[in-house]
């Protein structure tokens, strides 16, 4: 495609969020953007939930893995469920019970002022590097099919690329934060997910087989095999499963950004509701996405297509001989895949700094809550081209940025203990302590995993997360006063 077509679809693409934007925006105040005035459909929850998981890393890397790890990456995903169980039977119950507009507020009641800051700085932390990282994927790709060779001569600046990327989240998401988020994450979703049907219809009609020789195909090709046993790989069955089980839980659940559309429902009910249809759909969305990969493999290999990995989808969709159709339904769907999880984390960035740092709504002007909290928005958007550009021009290696991101996990795993320690023991801790833990634990994870690699060939990988949450745990526990909380404080 023309840099003109495709800024054309660009723009047409935006031009829907901004009026969709413009829609849910009347009457909006602060509580609209932080919870939508608890007034959103569980149904669109829901459904806008999968696009916010299904960033433009996994759009790329999940099709893009079949080749090597075949459906390994469905052990993982089977971890989510039992994850998002929990999360619909333990956690939200405590959040709409303590009825908390950011999540880390819990942990003000439970430990004390300083392990509440401590919480939300480790999200904070991670979720600027995550949105960040992701906003570097797809600023590239913008810039490299429109801005780059748009004007014939004239070679725009990535940097342009990049305010241009977040000016455009920042547009339709200032009002209203998530009150407008859960109507725009349902439409990109849409796209997200035509993006990839599509794709599978235009490559089994170009392959020219039925679709009963396609099951076929996918339940006889040894790419499509679920199950590793065998070893102690990055594959195998209980490492993949107990991973993705701790991941979904401390990466959701314990995640401003995707609780904070959870905590917009009307009720703990509908959003019970929505955990339990969310799981149901991202469990077959992965599905089609790791079947898109087995074709899209096939497809490469008949037509001496050379693409690997993360290049796979990509170069299939725009320079194969699928259409041009192809090549519009992808780049929307990559478009869909980052912005749906973008404008999320911004929003949510927003009101986690705005609630637990600067604690404006303890303020008694709601005018000025507002104009704040407007200035925070705008703070963070600069700190996202900031740090993407860094990215760029200051470390430029991107298998070392790949890294940067990776360890943005670890920072979930103090999270992770904190909320098992509060749930489950009554024990007391020294709130003052805590910031020690929460960084001496990471540490540890890391310095672990580094002498299991090196001396018994052993990864944790998914599991570091695991490992980190104990570590918390069990700093935790030394920290602990030897008394108990109250009766009427323990959280069951």
């Amino acid at each position: 495609m023309s840099p003109l077509i495709t800024l054309a679809i660009l723009l047409s693409y935006f031009g829907v969020l901004i009026v969709l934007s413009w829609y849910t925006s009347k009457d909006a105040n602060d509580q609209s953007f932080y919870t939508g005035n608890k007034k959103s459909p569980w149904f669109l929850v829901a459904f806008g939930m999968i696009g916010a998981s299904l960033s433009g890393v996994t759009f790329l890397s999940v099709p893009g893995a079949v080749v090597n790890s075949h459906f390994g990456y469905f052990q993982v995903v089977l971890g989510y469920m039992v994850g998002y169980i929990i999360i619909a039977r333990v956690l939200l119950p405590l959040y709409y019970r303590l009825n908390l507009t950011s999540i880390y507020t819990y942990l003000e009641s439970r430990y004390g002022t300083t392990a509440y800051k401590t919480g939300a700085a480790y999200f904070l932390l991670s979720r600027v590097i995550g949105a960040s990282f992701r906003l570097f994927l797809i600023a590239g790709v913008l810039h490299l099919a429109i801005f780059q060779n748009l004007i014939d001569g004239v070679e725009i600046p990535y940097w342009i690329t990049v305010a241009i990327t977040i000016a455009l989240i920042f547009a339709y998401t200032a009002k209203s934060g998530i009150k407008t988020v859960v109507y725009t994450d349902a439409l990109q979703t849409f796209f997200l997910l035509a993006s990839v049907v599509l794709t599978i219809i235009f490559i089994v009609n170009k392959l020219e087989w039925t679709w009963t020789e396609t099951l076929t195909h996918l339940i006889e090709d040894p790419n499509t095999q679920i199950f590793h046993f065998e070893g102690n790989g990055g594959n195998v069955f209980w490492k993949q499963f107990l991973g993705g089980a701790f991941i979904a839980l401390a990466m959701t659940g314990l995640d401003q950004d995707m609780m904070q559309k959870n905590l917009s429902c009307r009720n703990l009910k509908d959003a019970q509701k929505n955990m339990f249809w969310f799981t149901i759909v991202l469990v077959i969305v992965n599905f089609f996405f790791l079947a898109l990969g087995v074709l899209l493999t096939d497809y490469a290999q008949q037509n001496g297509i050379d693409a690997h990995k993360d290049e796979l989808f990509p170069i299939i969709a725009t320079k194969g001989t699928l259409g041009l159709a192809t090549a519009m339904f992808f780049l929307l769907g990559l478009i869909a895949a980052a912005y749906s999880s973008a404008d999320s984390a911004l929003t949510s960035l927003t009101t986690s700094f705005s609630i637990d740092i600067l604690e404006i709504d303890k303020k008694k002007s709601t005018q000025k809550q507002e104009n704040i909290r407007k200035k925070i928005h705008v703070l963070f958007s600069a700190i996202l081209i900031a740090v993407i550009l860094i990215f760029k021009y200051f470390i430029a290696d991107e298998s070392v940025i790949a890294k940067i991101f990776t360890f943005a996990g670890y920072t979930y795993g103090p999270l992770l203990g904190l909320y098992a320690f509060g749930l489950f023991t009554k024990f007391k801790v020294k709130d003052k302590a805590v910031p020690f833990i929460c960084i001496i634990s990471p540490l540890l994870t890391l310095l672990t995993n580094y002498i299991t690699i090196n001396y018994f060939e052993f990864d944790f990988e998914f599991f570091v997360l695991v490992l980190n949450g104990c570590y918390t745990f069990i700093g935790l526990i030394l920290l602990n006063k030897g008394n108990k909380l109250p009766t009427r404080r323990v959280v069951n």
